[in-house]
């Protein structure tokens, strides 16, 4: 199961995360991005949010990422929690736009998937 936010600033990020966690969601389940890797950094460890690494895309993957354009690595990230191509595209263009994409994922349910916007 996941759970996809778009918000408009890091205020809205810190909300929607304790939201998440309330509604049961581990921290290290959820996931901050945005555009500008630093700002996502930031954002990530302001919230004590989790990070998507070697766990979540594997090796190869990681490795990949290195290469890849900002646009692509953050589809690749969204597709390693769940997320479809058709779907990491489009929380991508959110983040063109300067919003900010809150992701929660419950690792033990990967059939049941809960998307929000």
């Amino acid at each position: 199961m996941y759970s996809v936010h778009v918000v408009e600033n890091s205020v809205q990020a810190k909300a929607k995360i304790e939201q998440l966690v309330s509604e049961g969601f581990s921290k290290d389940h959820v996931y901050v991005f945005a555009h500008d890797k630093d700002f996502s950094k930031d954002l990530t460890d302001a919230t004590d949010s989790g990070s998507v690494g070697l766990k979540e895309t594997g090796l190869f993957e990681t490795v990949g990422n290195l290469f890849k354009s900002r646009g692509d690595e953050l589809r690749s990230k969204f597709e390693s929690l769940g997320l479809s191509e058709m779907e990491a595209g489009q929380y991508e263009e959110a983040l063109d736009n300067h919003k900010v994409v809150v992701v929660a994922s419950n690792q033990a349910a990967d059939t049941d998937n809960t998307k929000t916007m």
